[in-house]
């Protein structure tokens, strides 16, 4: 069978883009046009712009939207975009794959954005959600705006900024597993037209979902506190200045409710049998100061940001995740170790949003250092020899390691009108990036008083830069249907490996970025009047020298090498429908195949070919239909919805053998609510069938399972 070629595939875009647009300008003459879709604006180009006139595939959730799925978590929006899939292991941490593009170390595949603000890696991003504008989802490589480890998309977050109007918000969240949910807001302007003020704080606490054996007590118990606050300064209608600042401090009494051997634990879920008990102590700062020049002749921003995350143990976790003294990990070196900290620097200059000029432009620069002195102790217990065969008991090997980096980038991109149908986009970006790191190991045995040093201090550096060019045209066929074909190219830096107590995978061993080029078609309509939205999308990415990562243990460190290549292709539809004044319909459809057209991997000294294996943490569909109906009562003083949502996800792989995986599953959720002026109160439920499924697992085969049903009732007032 002889493949397709482009022409041939942009002809029969142009054909279908023709088609949408012919039926559509039947139909205009007979709709209702009284209730519409609304505009979207969205900033994913680094600008603001309409949704429907971008020449890539993007979704964008607004604030209506988020709260009618509950999004309170960044993973939540699993399935809603198409072929995304999100989960973490219970450290909150999680791992997103986006076109079967999967983060697989703490420098991750999807960068996710709050506020403009680069959350850096797994350690320094915040996963609660709260009072938040807007979500925009990019989907495939955005190397050429975002940069470095944008190779799978971003997730671009906004929360609510303050205006010049007094606006507030209270919300209390009450479920089973003695879930609360506490929200309040407010924003409001110190000085009219002048300086402005916003304030949005969360308190969130639940019991575990999980039942230690050990001592019969819940596993995974927790609780959190975040704030947001924004300072917003006017000085004159050209220049502005921005102030803000996230913090996150999160208290986990059993992170990584993990257990052995995926069947049983479907048939006897949520419960675990671990010895070693500890709280993880999570704090997270994020701050940032804007300033922002509007003008005639260009915009101007410059972002300046720190980032500063600090996690530990209270007590040794445990590592062989079982109730034998065998393996514990201890981290709790004090303030020095594990505490992250990133600076960002962000420079941009852009045609002005509001010029009408064919030729619309923006370029700019990043500057980023991160310092990450990592100390941790791998503790072999009372068991240890009887259990792992390790040749002794009661001795800790401690590793540590101090890594620092430091990188610039240049960009630009230029969106040029050839006629007033036709569009051409090109952009180019280079990232800098130098890379050095330290590691020592030492050695202690009971009743030692102190370590021994058992590998001095031992260095490396290194450096990597990439290119990272886009090409689109788009053509507006109709001012509702526009069609367009791109090519962009993404990477995800390299690094050096950790230390751990294996010693046959020597550290500071280099592993090269990973690159990606990408080829997407696809075709967007505003149909109906405005009143149904549907895009589609198709996509090809090819990865070579990709990051394999291997998960050493005891000490869970992940040994990462360039030692595969893989195609992923697939296809994307997004519906939105305004079926009548009280029928919402919002539908996406993903569909992703991700195999590794050659991966050899070395096990035991001898070679594995995993050719044709699927990628891990990339289902081969998603699927997600969610409708709501809305009554209005009492002339428009009150309503009153019904809301249902349907969920599919398909076979999932978690590890590289293809040996631990997820059949495909279906998530069912539901809710009811009643609005009445400023208050409204909702009673909801979320995987209503009990559906028992694995979220997330590693390859040596830990695994651990998706939410349980939960319920409970929401009460919110605004003002």
């Amino acid at each position: 069978m002889k493949p397709i070629s482009l022409f041939k595939i942009v002809t029969l875009l142009a054909v279908v883009c023709q088609s949408f647009s012919n039926i559509a300008n039947a139909q205009t003459k007979s709709i209702d046009s009284t209730y519409q879709l609304e505009d979207v604006i969205v900033t994913a180009q680094k600008r603001s712009e309409l949704l429907h006139n971008i020449p890539l595939a993007i979704s964008s959730l607004n604030a209506k939207q988020i709260e009618d799925f509950r999004i309170n978590q960044i993973k939540e929006i699993t399935s809603i975009i198409p072929n995304l899939y999100s989960a973490d292991p219970g450290d909150g941490r999680d791992v997103t794959s986006i076109r079967g593009m999967a983060t697989t170390s703490y420098d991750p595949a999807t960068t996710v954005y709050i506020d403009g603000v680069n959350q850096f890696g797994l350690d320094t991003y915040i996963p609660s959600l709260f009072d938040v504008e807007r979500i925009e989802v990019l989907r495939g490589p955005q190397g050429t705006l975002y940069g470095r480890n944008a190779m799978a998309g971003v997730i671009n977050i906004i929360t609510k900024q303050p205006t010049n109007t007094l606006t507030g918000m209270a919300s209390y969240t009450v479920g089973n597993y003695a879930q609360n949910r506490m929200n309040l807001s407010l924003k409001t302007p110190l000085i009219k037209n002048k300086l402005f003020l916003g304030a949005s704080i969360l308190y969130d606490a639940r019991n575990g979902f999980y039942t230690n054996q050990f001592n019969n007590q819940s596993y995974d118990q927790q609780h959190g506190f975040s704030g947001n606050y924004f300072l917003k300064y006017l000085v004159n209608q050209q220049w502005s200045v921005f102030l803000n600042v996230k913090n996150r401090n999160q208290r986990n009494n059993g992170a990584f409710p993990l257990t052995f051997d995926a069947a049983n634990s479907i048939a006897d879920p949520y419960v675990l049998n671990q010895n070693a008990t500890t709280t993880m102590v999570d704090k997270t700062l994020n701050s940032s100061l804007s300033v922002h020049y509007s003008g005639h002749s260009f915009d101007f921003v410059s972002q300046t940001a720190y980032q500063n995350n600090y996690r530990y143990y209270t007590n040794p976790i445990d590592g062989d995740f079982s109730p034998y003294d065998a393996v514990s990990i201890i981290n709790n070196y004090g303030r020095l170790w594990n505490n992250i900290k990133v600076w960002t620097q962000e420079f941009k200059i852009a045609s002005p949003t509001t010029d009408t000029k064919p030729l619309k432009w923006t370029a700019g620069t990043n500057l980023f250092s991160l310092d990450a002195p990592v100390k941790q102790g791998t503790r072999f217990g009372a068991d240890a020899n009887s259990i792992m065969q390790v040749g002794d008991s009661l001795f800790s090997l401690i590793n540590t390691t101090k890594t620092t980096k430091q990188g610039i980038a240049f960009y630009g991109q230029i969106t040029y009108a050839l006629s007033k149908q036709l569009n051409l986009t090109a952009g180019l970006r280079n990232d800098y990036e130098h890379l050095s790191q330290t590691v020592m190991g030492e050695y202690q045995h009971d009743p030692m008083t102190g370590p021994i040093i058992i590998l001095p201090d031992t260095s490396a550096s290194l450096n990597f830069s990439a290119w990272s060019p886009k090409l689109a045209l788009d053509y507006h066929f109709t001012a509702s249907t526009m069609g367009y074909v791109q090519y962009s190219k993404g990477f995800r830096t390299g690094g050096l490996s950790a230390l751990g107590s294996d010693p046959s995978q020597p550290p500071l061993v280099g592993f090269l970025p990973e690159h990606s080029n990408n080829f997407e078609l696809g075709i967007k309509n505003n149909l109906l009047q405005n009143r149904l939205s549907l895009n589609i999308s198709l996509f090809y990415t090819k990865v070579n020298d990709a990051q394999v990562p291997s998960l050493v243990l005891p000490d869970a460190i992940t040994i990462t090498k360039n030692v595969g290549k893989l195609n992923s292709k697939g296809f994307e539809l997004e519906l939105k429908a305004q079926a009548s004044k009280n029928l919402f319909i919002q539908y996406s459809f993903g569909y992703t195949n991700a195999s590794f057209e050659s991966l050899q991997l070395s096990s035991q000294g001898s070679s594995v070919n995993l050719d044709g294996k699927k990628q891990i943490f990339s289902p081969d569909f998603t699927s997600m239909l969610a409708m709501q109906f809305t009554k209005q009562l009492r002339a428009g003083k009150s309503s009153l919805f019904l809301r249902g949502e349907w969920k599919y996800l398909g076979t999932t792989y978690f590890d590289l053998a293809n040996n631990i995986k997820q059949d495909p599953y279906h998530l069912i959720n539901a809710s009811a609510g009643l609005n009445i002026k400023n208050i409204s109160v909702q009673a909801w439920v979320r995987n209503v069938f009990k559906q028992k499924y694995i979220s997330y697992a590693y390859d040596f085969g830990a695994v651990h399972l998706g939410d349980p049903a939960t319920f409970g009732c929401t009460l919110s007032y605004r003002f």
